[in-house]
């Protein structure tokens, strides 16, 4: 008799198989809610589904073969270490402080311009949590101090905390423009109208909430005096290094400089070295944060990509995926509402949109041209559904830095940026798709 490890034929098939997979999909679920380490969560779930298949290796070569894809690595690594070099060098808060001293005496429309201002301000500040900081910091104060109620305030600038899916830094984009064999800029070109559309439904809808619950003015803020001395001089040079390597992106796009192609890294790198030069900082230090951005940007998101692809490894060793994949052909209006809705629902309950798009864009968006849909598209509104679920769930850590700097409960924000999110989704869903 053979040992188990030597079996010809898996310990788990056909429907068996299929009931094991979802029920491994359901614990994956329940660890991401219960908020444990979601690489590990991922990790765990796809060699346990491998091993049922009798295929642990497919787990392994999974893991092995996802580290090494050089688009995704030189794209998102590159831009966390100009991200680290940004924050060093204080020219991010450099940006903020332009694009706040432009708020003067707006009135209501004070509400809307905060979310379109941090919308912009991170789409080259790309983390959530650290535009809300930056740019939460003067805002939020700024609103009260104008009667804007707190969690409003809050709340109009959570609002704009996706506006970074416009950004070549963001990490689904080239890991769509992956999938898709596109492009990066290319990818970010099909979704960036209806991103910034987007944008501004958010901004209006947020609008209209204050109005009508009457948040929008009549609050007294105590540090009303400090808010409004808070304005301080801009140094334009410094406050353009964010933007800088996204110009040449674009320009190199464009054909702005012949036949000279910049790269997201070479673009990286040119703005760093920009930044060191208006800044004049220890290029040593620079060195060292711009390498540590690097790292950091493996551990935590190419991490994240890794593990992902083998949660759908396992998931497809069991024949999950196959019948998925089945039953969205049959049915496409499936997929597109799956798209958006899915990875939306599981951000608001884990405070993370990441994961779920991650692995619905590697497990099914390769097949969407068989749901009549392209590949970029359906790629891009799941990663752009998950973001705004994170941006309703009261587990991001976005809503909470802002909650914090407001004073108020998560939850009172995360009420606030619902209705705006399930409107943006709602559009995505119906125009985009």
């Amino acid at each position: 008799m053979l040992p188990p490890l030597l079996l010809e034929t898996p310990p788990v098939t056909g429907t068996l198989a299929l009931i094991a997979g979802m029920l491994c999909v359901a614990g994956t679920i329940y660890g991401l809610i219960k908020r444990l380490e979601t690489r590990l969560v991922l990790f765990l779930a796809g060699l346990v589904m491998c091993t049922l298949a009798f295929n642990p290796m497919g787990a392994l070569d999974a893991f092995a073969g996802r580290m090494v894809t050089a688009g995704l690595i030189q794209a998102i690594c590159s831009v966390m270490g100009f991200a680290f070099v940004m924050q060093y060098t204080k020219c991010d808060q450099q940006l903020v402080n332009l694009f706040t001293g432009m708020m003067g005496k707006l009135g209501i429309f004070i509400i809307p311009a905060s979310t379109l201002i941090t919308f912009a301000i991170n789409i080259p500040l790309t983390s959530a949590a650290g535009c809300a900081a930056a740019v939460g910091a003067v805002l939020v104060p700024l609103m009260m101090s104008r009667g804007v109620h707190p969690a409003t305030a809050a709340a109009a600038v959570a609002l704009g905390t996706y506006g970074s899916a416009m950004s070549p830094g963001n990490s689904h984009n080239p890991f769509v423009a992956n999938l898709a064999n596109m492009e990066l800029m290319e990818v970010i070109a099909i979704h960036a109208p209806y991103t910034a559309i987007s944008g501004v439904i958010g901004a209006v809808v947020i609008t209209i909430v204050a109005l009508v619950t009457k948040t929008h003015t009549g609050y007294v803020y105590e540090g009303a005096a400090e808010a409004g001395e808070g304005k301080q001089k801009v140094n334009l040079l410094m406050a353009i290094a964010p933007v800088f390597p996204i110009v040449l992106l674009i320009g190199s796009n464009s054909g702005w400089f012949g036949d000279i192609k910049i790269g997201v890294a070479q673009a990286m790198l040119v703005g760093a070295v920009y930044a060191v030069a208006i800044t004049r900082s220890n290029p040593a230090e620079v060195t060292k944060k711009f390498f540590d951005g690097m790292g950091k940007a493996y551990g935590d998101v190419i991490g994240i990509i890794i593990a992902a692809a083998v949660f759908v490894a396992g998931m497809k060793s069991l024949g999950v995926i196959d019948a998925a994949i089945t039953s969205l052909i049959a049915n496409p209006e499936i997929a597109a509402f799956g798209g958006t809705f899915g990875p939306m629902l599981l951000a608001i309950i884990t405070g993370s949109g990441d994961a779920a798009a991650f692995a619905f864009n590697e497990a099914v968006t390769p097949f969407a041209p068989q749901m009549g849909m392209e590949i970029a598209n359906l790629g891009s509104a799941v990663q752009l559904s998950g973001a705004m679920g994170r941006t309703m769930s009261p587990l991001s850590g976005a809503l909470i830095v802002l909650a914090g700097l407001a004073k108020v409960d998560t939850m009172e924000v995360a009420k606030k940026t619902a209705l705006p999110m399930l409107a943006t989704v709602v559009f995505l869903l119906v125009f985009f798709i």
